[in-house]
């Protein structure tokens, strides 16, 4: 089984070239869900959390208050990094039982903005595939999709990098969806050399 991790910058489009490889048949991890997924589901977590940054954190609910977290850590690499320490090795583990429940798959995704830029993540994937398109592409996308100010997308954009030397293909996405599509069944087989039936309608 081979694991493609899929990355790209805000409005580049890689969650439109995982929903294709999915609609294909392809098991993804989706890290951004997955990782909410673990705050819902595992009480120890936010409990953790809690003592690392000595306040409540939690919705009257009991489930974890975001836009609290949120608050903590904007602005603060320290306290960035002391989620991730605490947050990652978990994504890690999930990630790893959630490969092993695929079967017989020959290819699963990997989805994540941030796995490049993560040494923890290096042993999770064989190949890594960078969606990009131009900056006004992307904020123009960005901007109808989420509502905010372009200025605050362009601050979100370029506090984004990636390490290219982990990239193995990069795949522009700038015009219309079949052309993505066609260039992301190119890409899939120049990646593995072979003929990946599962790719084609």
């Amino acid at each position: 089984m081979k694991t493609v991790a899929v990355t790209g910058g805000i409005g580049s489009g890689k969650s439109t070239v995982t929903a294709y490889l999915a609609s294909k048949g392809i098991p993804v991890y989706d890290t951004d869900s997955r990782t909410k997924g673990l705050y819902d589901s595992d009480p120890a977590l936010v409990g953790k959390l809690e003592a690392l940054f000595g306040l409540p954190l939690r919705t009257e609910s009991g489930s974890l208050d975001r836009k609290k977290l949120s608050s903590v850590i904007f602005s603060d690499p320290r306290a960035l990094a002391g989620l991730e320490s605490i947050v990652h090795p978990l994504v890690h583990a999930d990630f790893l039982a959630w490969r092993s429940r695929q079967g017989e798959a020959p290819l699963v995704i990997l989805e994540s903005a941030i796995i490049l830029s993560k040494p923890l993540f290096d042993d999770l994937y064989d190949k890594a595939v960078l969606v990009d398109a131009p900056e006004e592409v992307r904020l123009r996308r960005a901007s109808a999709r989420d509502g905010a100010a372009p200025e605050a997308i362009l601050a979100r954009m370029r506090a984004q990098s990636f390490d290219l030397s982990k990239v193995d293909l990069i795949i522009r996405n700038e015009g219309t969806l079949e052309e993505l599509h066609r260039s992301v069944d190119r890409a899939f087989r120049y990646l593995f050399d072979e003929d990946l039936l599962y790719l084609h309608p």
